[in-house]
């Protein structure tokens, strides 16, 4: 069968139109990433360093970032933006830059809201610092703002992409008053991280790969971070645009995205969980930023192959703070709670026994009194045995074989009440008369097994109940039916 001589052309053109689009994958910039033999990556994220050539601060914030570099060694640094904020612009980028080529360590930037206040644009920045030493950033491809490119990570053998890093300009101020003080990233940004993930997810397989994005204005998203998941010092509120532009809903769409890393308020610098998501602050680094309580310094995060998972921690000329772990939202502070031993257990068997009620509730303390209308056991916790809809309760009970010695952390997730206790300890309080809600609890335990009670009540308008468990070494899941067994 031959084609045509318009087909022919048309199949040369999709051709190269593909080579190019894989070729971006792996060509975004000069150097080419790749994890370290023993399969980690490490980045120092230095945001609103506010440098001003003309201040003797600056020596304070290069001795900061000097230090930084030369005690964690990272494959890349990224500046969250807020950079260089004064005046003459151009010879404070050099001078930032410097540092970066003196310790040859590759860099990335972001802008933020004040780096094009000065004497100097946006697009001027990027064409002033793209042919530098060991930059790696591009004001490519032409979207909104100015600075929206990815990073690969290739694997340790060097033979695939094994994660990416997203860095988006969060822009600085809408055209439009009205829409508040803030920007936000545009519906051009977004589709283009849309289209950039799809395409690492298809040269992997149809799987996501483990990404990371960096920006300078923090989402509105900030506001709704799960308190137990967090970490950290908040001492300003979240100072976000006032638009949800709708890119955290794609990050969780597109299931690749870890965790999202900003600056802009200089006295926060916690990290916590949003919707599976770690949302974080970096450390202030600049001496001349123009208010801040926080000692200054860098965040570092440190990625792990082949694994949806990464330790951070503040790094500071004083020492190391706030070590935490993703995705089980615990602190290296948690290994020091007290471990409640196991509980020799035998002739135990699968399943979970339950106790049954129906009766208008409003807190599960009323179950300790009411009549129990049925008892089963169950593969797993579940309200299939309720036999009405509205108005009625369980009390769940089991040992639950704990896989290995650890800090966990416990959710219920229920409509209405619930409360889990593990070995008589209370550790999640989800009680009240209330529509599907999350709450979350910490435990350390020992390997082995331990006794698990679970109440729960549906007062009206809905039912539901889902109980999950994480630690350092499990990722968040449903509690397995293999590890409920009893008498």
């Amino acid at each position: 069968m031959f084609l045509s001589k318009a087909k022919r052309l048309l199949v040369l053109i999709l051709i190269i139109l593909g080579h190019g689009l894989s070729s971006n994958l792996e060509a975004q910039s000069k150097i080419q990433f790749q994890f370290r033999k023993d399969h980690t990556f490490k980045i120092a994220q230095f945001t609103d360093i506010h440098w001003d050539n003309k201040s003797p601060k600056c020596v304070y914030t290069t001795e900061t970032i000097r230090r930084v570099l030369a005690e964690e060694k990272p494959d890349l640094a990224i500046l969250t933006g807020d950079v260089v904020t004064a005046s003459p612009a151009r010879e404070g980028w050099l001078t930032v830059a410097k540092i970066f080529e003196e310790t040859k360590t590759p860099w990335a930037v972001i802008l933020g809201n004040h780096d094009a206040e000065p004497d100097i644009t946006r697009d001027q920045i990027f064409e002033l610092i793209a042919p530098l030493p060991f930059f790696v950033g591009s004001k490519e491809p032409e979207l909104y703002g100015c600075g929206n490119y990815a990073l690969p990570i290739k694997a340790s053998d060097g033979k695939s992409i094994a994660a990416a890093l997203y860095c988006l300009d969060s822009n600085d101020y809408p055209k439009d008053k009205k829409a508040g003080h803030y920007d936000w990233i545009h519906f051009d940004q977004i589709a283009w991280y849309r289209q950039t993930s799809d395409q690492f997810t298809e040269a992997n397989h149809q799987l996501p790969i483990p990404s990371l994005a960096f920006f300078h204005i923090p989402l509105i998203e900030y506001n709704d971070i799960t308190k137990e998941t967090t970490v950290g010092e908040k001492k300003e509120d979240v100072s976000s645009s006032d638009i949800n532009s709708g890119l955290f809903a794609s990050l969780i769409e597109k299931k690749d995205v870890m965790g999202v890393f900003v600056g802009h308020d200089h006295d926060n610098n916690y990290i916590g969980i949003n919707h599976d998501i770690a949302l974080a602050y970096g450390q202030v680094t600049g001496a001349d930023a123009p208010y801040g309580e926080l000692e200054r310094g860098s965040r570092i995060i440190e990625m792990h192959e082949g694994e949806f998972s990464f330790n951070t921690w503040i790094r500071l000329p004083s020492g190391i703070k706030y070590n935490y772990h993703y995705p089980s939202g615990l602190a290296s502070e948690d290994s020091n709670m007290e471990y409640l031993p196991a509980i020799p257990q035998n002739d135990l068997k699968p399943g979970v026994s339950y106790k049954y009620f129906e009766s208008r509730f409003k807190s599960t303390a009323e179950l300790a009194n009411a009549k129990i209308k049925e008892t089963g056991i169950l593969k797993n916790i579940s309200l299939n045995p309720a036999a009405v809809r509205d108005s009625f309760a369980f009390e769940f009970n089991a040992w639950i074989k704990i896989p290995q010695k650890a800090v966990y952390r416990f959710y219920t997730y229920s409509d209405d009440g619930s409360k889990l206790f593990i070995d008589g300890k209370e550790v999640v309080n989800n009680d009240g008369s209330h529509s599907a809600q999350r709450a979350d609890g910490k435990i350390a335990l020992d390997e082995g097994f331990h006794k698990f009670k679970l109440l729960y009540f549906e007062d009206y308008m809905g039912n539901e109940l889902e109980v999950g468990f994480s630690s350092i070494n499990i990722r968040e899941c449903t509690i397995p039916d293999n590890l409920f067994f009893t008498k």
